[in-house]
């Protein structure tokens, strides 16, 4: 397994002050280093990456925001997510429209038959080296991965969903083939304010390694995944006592993308976790994500995060990847 980086530490220290959830998840969006290498030759050079911007006046617009997020709490609940895709676009387009920037986001475009064609994430203008401004297109993901490191041949199929949908390999060959395309079809130029001059995915999320497997920095690497991004362990329901950390808690799906930060009385101690996942492993086979935390006054960080999976789930996975 691929040596756990200190993002959480890091992440503690620049933003331990910031105590809205929703806010802490866009600061997650801002810092968290992108889930790909933007130079490895399978993504084809269309690695997006946030516009430079003052670390200052970032900093000082997440602590306004913190102490009156009304606004952005309102935009949430307008639109009642469900789905952390959704909810992490809508982050990111408040960021964005914050920073003037933002044409346009979840344009879809639909054919002559009234057919969705497909949809812009985003459309952003940023002015070009000559002083020019340049629309991009951005297609926005958060992903979450665990790799399933049984075959020699590994490469980024190897590194599913949690629920065994989907691979990395599969939806970024979807987002570069497909998704990035969009503007090149005959109807999508009714929606463009003009030329698209870069059309490229952003990427955030988190990977997951079974800390067993011999999984090192060069297939990393080979597999096009940035050496700089976050990740976390996956373990079996049977491996709970291997877990670190003061407490525990388990983390919705909607709280999947910054490091926790929960109340103490919301946390729990490894025998109350192993009681609640056998309790959910008995009727469904869904992975959970849970946090191992450190108490600090009346709340408890984040330090490290993971997976637990049942204990069939790396046979299933296996199962999965050879039939993908």
């Amino acid at each position: 397994m691929p040596e756990l980086n200190n993002f959480q530490a890091e992440f503690e220290r620049r933003r331990g002050h910031l105590h809205d959830p929703h806010v802490r998840d866009l600061a997650w969006l801002l810092d968290s280093p992108n889930l790909l290498d933007a130079s490895a030759p399978q993504w084809q050079g269309k690695i997006a990456f946030l516009f430079d911007h003052q670390e200052e006046d970032v900093d000082a617009w997440l602590t306004r925001l913190d102490q009156s997020p009304q606004e952005l709490h309102a935009l949430i609940a307008s639109h009642g997510f469900n789905r952390l895709g959704r909810y992490s676009e809508l982050l990111m387009a408040y960021y964005l429209r914050a920073q003037c920037i933002l044409h346009a986001h979840g344009v879809q475009v639909r054919s002559d038959k009234n057919e969705t064609i497909g949809e812009f994430d985003f459309l952003v203008f940023r002015d070009g080296l000559d002083g020019l401004p340049m629309l991009y297109h951005w297609e926005f993901a958060t992903k979450f991965y665990l790799l399933e490191a049984n075959s020699a041949d590994r490469n980024a199929d190897f590194l599913v969903g949690p629920n065994l949908a989907d691979t990395l390999g599969a939806k970024m060959c979807k987002i570069l083939d497909r998704q990035l395309a969009l503007s090149s079809h005959p109807a999508a130029a009714a929606y463009l304010p003009g030329r698209i001059d870069m059309a490229a995915a952003l990427i955030r999320g988190w990977l997951f390694y079974h800390p067993d497997d011999n999984f090192g920095v060069e297939e990393m690497t080979r597999n096009g995944v940035s050496l700089t991004h976050c990740r976390g362990y996956w373990r079996v329901l049977d491996e709970i006592d291997a877990l670190s950390g003061d407490c525990f808690a388990i983390l919705p799906r909607l709280n999947w993308l910054a490091p926790a930060r929960v109340p103490l009385k919301d946390c729990m101690d490894r025998k109350a976790l192993f009681d609640v996942l056998h309790a959910h492993f008995a009727s469904d086979e869904q992975p959970v994500m849970v946090a191992s935390l450190h108490a600090k006054d009346e709340f408890a960080v984040e330090v490290e995060r993971g997976f637990i999976v049942p204990n069939n789930w790396r046979q299933r996975a296996s199962a999965f990847v050879r039939h993908e």
